[in-house]
């Protein structure tokens, strides 16, 4: 045989997911008057440690102990809305709706929060133990109950 130089190509696809229409998850993020929260989704844990995971990546996002985080899965009828929990999507898909929604929890409290101190927001830091404290300082701080609280029963956010 003849030796005929050429080029070979390959390629892989993994999809995360389904990614049929956007394969979308969603998350909702609250906090009660106590600083605990709660994040509501509609994929189910079948094992694989999807409440674990979300539970520390809303802990993280937030800045809060992952003690103060409690994830619910029970209702797909009232919950955030999810394909489903099949294929590797959990973490990557479900993952990121609760970073959004966290983020955006994180946001009302830390307006909360800076109100209560009479500073800006960007100001503010949490310390993963369940404080806020305006940053350089170590006398200026306000617990994470407490700016849950006043974002519910005096500012109207939750």
């Amino acid at each position: 045989m003849t030796k005929h130089p050429g080029r070979g190509t390959v390629a892989v696809n993994y999809p995360i997911g389904m990614n049929l229409g956007g394969d979308p998850s969603q998350a909702l993020v609250h906090s009660n008057p106590e600083g605990q929260f709660t994040v509501t989704l509609s994929s189910i844990d079948l094992g694989q440690g999807m409440k674990s995971v979300t539970r520390q990546i809303a802990a993280e996002t937030l800045g809060i102990p992952v003690e103060h985080v409690y994830v619910d899965t029970a209702d797909s009828d009232t919950g955030a809305h999810c394909m489903g929990s099949f294929a590797s999507r959990g973490t990557h898909r479900v993952g990121n709706a609760v970073i959004a929604a966290a983020k955006e929890a994180r946001a009302v409290l830390m307006a909360a929060a800076a109100r209560e101190l009479e500073v800006n927001p960007i100001d503010l830091e949490t310390d993963g133990r369940g404080n806020i404290f305006v940053k350089g300082t170590a006398d200026r701080t306000i617990s994470i109950k407490e700016a849950s609280g006043a974002a519910q029963f005096k500012y109207g956010e939750s």
